[in-house]
C-alpha cells in the first residue's frame, strides 16, 4: 500500500533527471513569492531547501512544507484555474523548468512511475487536509491543526506561530483559536513558549 510519507526517493530519481535543465534559484529572504499560478502557470517548480508556504487565493493556507517540494508537476498535461502562490518561510534554494518540458524529459527518462508517486502523494496530503476542516467544527479543527504540527520537525515548530498557522489555515478567528489554546495550555493539554508549539501532551476530543 502507497505510504503517506513523502516519496523521497522518487524525488531523488526525478531531481537527478530534471536538475540539469532547470534555472536554479536562492532566496536568503523570507515571505519571497518562489511561484504563482498566474505568472508561473507553464513552469515546473522544484525546491531543494527550505521552508515553504503553499497559498490559495488572496491569503488562504493550505499548509507549510519543508524541502524536497514540486509544484507544478503536472502542468505540462492539464492546466488548473486554481490561483496557487508558493513564498518562502526561510532561506530556499531550488530551480525550475517549463512545464512542457518536465513531461518530454519524463518521458525520456521513463521516470513515470516516480511522478505518479510524487502527485499521488500530493494529492493524499490534499485529502487529509479536507478530512481535518470540512464539516468540522472550530474545536476539532484546532485539534487535527495541532496535531499535524506534532509531525513538524523542532526546527520548523520553532519558526512558525501557532495561533497565526491555525487562523490562517482553518480561518477560525483569532479569538476562537486565542480561546481554545489558552484552555488547551492551562488544562496542560499542550505546551507553548513565545507563541510557539513545544509539545503535546495529549489532546481532549471534545472542547
Amino acid at each position: 500500500m502507497f505510504s503517506t510519507n513523502k516519496p523521497l526517493l522518487e524525488f531523488g530519481k526525478l531531481d537527478k533527471c530534471l536538475s540539469k535543465y532547470g534555472q536554479h534559484f536562492k532566496y536568503d529572504n523570507e515571505k519571497q513569492i518562489i511561484y504563482s499560478s498566474d505568472i508561473n502557470s507553464d513552469d515546473t517548480f522544484i525546491i531543494l531547501s527550505g521552508v515553504i508556504s503553499l497559498r490559495r487565493g488572496e491569503n488562504v493556507l493550505v499548509g507549510i512544507a519543508q524541502a524536497p517540494f514540486i509544484m507544478g508537476l503536472s502542468d505540462g498535461v492539464m492546466k488548473t484555474d486554481v490561483p496557487y502562490r508558493l513564498i518562502t518561510e526561510s532561506n530556499c534554494t531550488g530551480y525550475h523548468l517549463p512545464a512542457s518540458q518536465t513531461i518530454n524529459i519524463i518521458e525520456q527518462c521513463q521516470v513515470w512511475r516516480e511522478a505518479f508517486c510524487w502527485l499521488a502523494w500530493q494529492n493524499c496530503m490534499l485529502e487529509m487536509r479536507d478530512l481535518q476542516l470540512i464539516g468540522n467544527n472550530s474545536y476539532d479543527q484546532i485539534r487535527a491543526t495541532l496535531i499535524s504540527m506534532t509531525k513538524w520537525d523542532d526546527e520548523l515548530r520553532s519558526r512558525v506561530g501557532v495561533m497565526n498557522y491555525i487562523h490562517q489555515r482553518t480561518r477560525i478567528s483569532r479569538s476562537v483559536v486565542a480561546e481554545v489554546l489558552a484552555a488547551l495550555r492551562k488544562g496542560g493539554y499542550i505546551e507553548m513558549n513565545k507563541g510557539k508549539l513545544v509539545n503535546i501532551n495529549r489532546l481532549p476530543f471534545e472542547y
